[in-house]
C-alpha cells in the first residue's frame, strides 16, 4: 500500500483516484470545492484535506488533474500548495493537459527539492478514466518513471514514457493536432454525402473498412449524423489544448496551418453556443 494524495477530484480525477483505491492504496483527496472531494471520500472511503499542502504532507506520492497552468501553479508552487510539504524523494505526477514550459518548470523546481516528478497528460477521455484504459504520454527521468508507472498502471491501459520533463505535454499536443485534422475530415465528408443524396450508412459500410477509417469515424460517424454532441470532449477543451499548442509551435517553430484552421472552426462552434459539444461538433458549421 501506498499513501498517495490526489489533488483534483474532477471528472477525470475522480476515477482515476477511485482506481487507486480499488489497488490497494491510502487516498487523501483535495478539491477546491470541497462538496466534490467530500462526494468522492463518501463513495470510496478515502480521506478530505484542507489545502494541497495538508493533502500532500507526508505521502509517498502525490497526483494531481486540475484545470489549467494558473491552477497547476497554485496547488504545486502557491502558499498552501504540494510542494512546500513533500519530503525528497517522495513522486509528484501531473495529468492535467497544461503547457510544457510549466511541466519544465515543475521538473526543475521539484528536482530541485529532491522530488521526482513526472508530467503525465492523458487520452481517452471520462470513459477511459472510468473504466481504467487510459492512454498516458510522460516526461520525467527514468527514476520518477520506476515510481509513477506501478501506480498509474491502476487506471491506465497504455503508459509511455517520451522523454525529459515536458516531453509528455508536448505530447499530448501531438495527440490533438492529429485529432483536429481527422475530425474536420470526417465532419467535410459526411456532409459531402449527405448533400449530395447518399445513403450514409451505406456510406460508412464502404469507407471505413479501408485506409479512411479512424476511430473518429468509427465512433462518431453516426452520432455526427443523428446531430447528437454529447460524447465526451468538450469543444472548451479542446480550444484549450489546442491554444497550448499553437504557443509551443510559436516557440519551437513548428508550422501548423491546419491545427490553427481547425482552431478556428472550434471558435465558431463556440460562437454557435457549442461549447460544451464534443469535438465532432464542427460538423455544426457546415451547411447541409
Amino acid at each position: 500500500m501506498t499513501n498517495i494524495a490526489f489533488i483534483g477530484t474532477g471528472v477525470m480525477g475522480a476515477p482515476m483516484a477511485g482506481h487507486l483505491v480499488a489497488a490497494g492504496h491510502s487516498v487523501t483527496v483535495y478539491n477546491r470545492s470541497r462538496a466534490k472531494a467530500e462526494a468522492w471520500a463518501g463513495k470510496h472511503g478515502g480521506t478530505v484535506a484542507a489545502t494541497p499542502a495538508e493533502a500532500a504532507a507526508g505521502k509517498d506520492a502525490v497526483f494531481s488533474c486540475v484545470g489549467n497552468d494558473d491552477d497547476l501553479a497554485e496547488v504545486t508552487l502557491g502558499a498552501n500548495g504540494a510542494f512546500g510539504a513533500m519530503a525528497a524523494g517522495a513522486l509528484f505526477v501531473d495529468h492535467t493537459t497544461v503547457s510544457a514550459q510549466i511541466a519544465r518548470r515543475l521538473g526543475e523546481e521539484g528536482g530541485a527539492k529532491g522530488l521526482l516528478v513526472v508530467d503525465a497528460p492523458v487520452s481517452g477521455g471520462q470513459a477511459g478514466a472510468e473504466n481504467g484504459k487510459l492512454s498516458i504520454m510522460c516526461g520525467g527521468t527514468a527514476e520518477a518513471m520506476a515510481v509513477a508507472e506501478p501506480l498509474m498502471q491502476a487506471y491506465a491501459l497504455r503508459i509511455v514514457h517520451i522523454g525529459a520533463a515536458g516531453a509528455g505535454q508536448t505530447t499530448k499536443m501531438v495527440n490533438q493536432i492529429a485529432i483536429a485534422g481527422v475530425v474536420q475530415g470526417v465532419a467535410e465528408a459526411l456532409r459531402f454525402a449527405q448533400i449530395a443524396g447518399l445513403d450514409t450508412d451505406k456510406v460508412f459500410e464502404a469507407v471505413s473498412g479501408g485506409a479512411a477509417s479512424s476511430w473518429q469515424m468509427v465512433n462518431r460517424w453516426a452520432t455526427m449524423s443523428e446531430d447528437k454532441f454529447d460524447f465526451g470532449f468538450a469543444v472548451d477543451w479542446m480550444r484549450k489544448d489546442l491554444g497550448l499548442t499553437l504557443d509551443e509551435a510559436r516557440r519551437n517553430g513548428a508550422t501548423l496551418p491546419l491545427t490553427a484552421l481547425v482552431d478556428q472552426f472550434y471558435a465558431d462552434v463556440q460562437k454557435m453556443g457549442g461549447g460544451r459539444n464534443d469535438t465532432s461538433s464542427l460538423v455544426r458549421r457546415l451547411p447541409r
